[in-house]
């Protein structure tokens, strides 16, 4: 059983880790002190609730840790100036001052998640958005600190697209398993639309491989080896059902982001995120 700090705990990645690694681990979330806690009950599950950064600052150096999963972001597509100072809070300011005391928490290894789209391909910088930037950003930190603590193994998991169970957040196939529940029209950029999207379980699978094998320091990317076509689904979903998707196309240009090649974790594969699997997801 290991001793483990969870931050981002209510987000869509924090908070399914926390679902399955809670069964067999000791769970140390970070919350601010006016944040609800009463669906943190578990004999697992240890709060750690702060006022301020200098607050978490003092409390962090009493834990004792194993292991770091780094999951809490402020993400929006576009931003508005009120985003500016939780993109710093968020994305830079909570992150660094874990990776401030992780020698004083005994932490073994570090686990960072970032995403794709902060180094879009072919460009190195070109940032589709102020999120993307702001996560490059912590990502260059967390190198100063790779240098700094050689002791310490440090994981960047770069995702791509994700779903699965209990997904709130404003995705494309979030949007259109919501609109087909209410018999709604979802309106899609591009019939070409192209998406790499990988189902929760198959990251969770991934980072248990990690945390097992004992992996070695690195950046890895959990990616299908293929890019779904969205009118492809939608087209496979109305053949198979009785009741049919309702979409408007915008346009047929063809949109398909190029993805770095990153590193992938040996033996992992995305088991559970083939278009039958997003087709029952929506179904559900």
């Amino acid at each position: 059983m290991k001793r483990i700090l969870l931050t981002g705990s209510t987000g869509f990645i924090g908070s399914n880790i926390l679902k399955d690694f809670q069964k067999d681990n000791q769970i140390f979330i970070l919350l601010r002190k006016k944040t609800k806690s009463k669906e943190f009950f578990h004999k697992n599950i240890f709060l750690v609730k702060f006022s301020n950064y200098d607050d978490l600052n003092r409390k962090l150096k009493k834990l004792r840790i194993d292991l770091v999963f780094h999951c809490a972001t402020h993400y929006t597509r576009q931003h508005k100036y009120g985003d500016i100072e939780k993109f710093i809070s968020s994305n830079i300011l909570l992150g660094n001052i874990i990776l401030e005391n992780l020698i004083f928490m005994r932490v073994k290894r570090f686990i960072n998640f970032s995403t794709v789209w902060q180094d879009p391909y072919p460009v190195t910088d070109d940032f589709q958005n102020l999120y993307a930037a702001y996560k490059s950003a912590f990502s260059k930190i967390l190198k100063f600190y790779i240098k700094k603590m050689p002791k310490i193994k440090f994981s960047e998991i770069i995702l791509t697209d994700t779903f699965g169970p209990d997904d709130n957040r404003d995705k494309l196939i979030t949007t259109i398993k919501k609109n087909f529940k209410t018999n709604k029209f979802t309106k899609i950029i591009s019939r070409n639309l192209y998406l790499n999207l990988v189902n929760i379980a198959d990251i969770i699978n991934g980072l248990r491989m990690i945390v097992k094998n004992k992996t070695q320091s690195g950046q890895y990317i959990f990616k299908n080896l293929y890019d779904l076509k969205i009118y492809d689904l939608i087209k496979k979903f109305n053949l198979s059902s009785k009741r049919k998707l309702k979409v408007k196309w915008l346009s047929n240009h063809v949109i398909k982001n190029k993805i770095f090649k990153y590193n992938q974790l040996n033996f992992w594969k995305a088991n559970e995120s083939s278009i039958s699997d997003i087709i029952n997801y929506i179904n559900k």
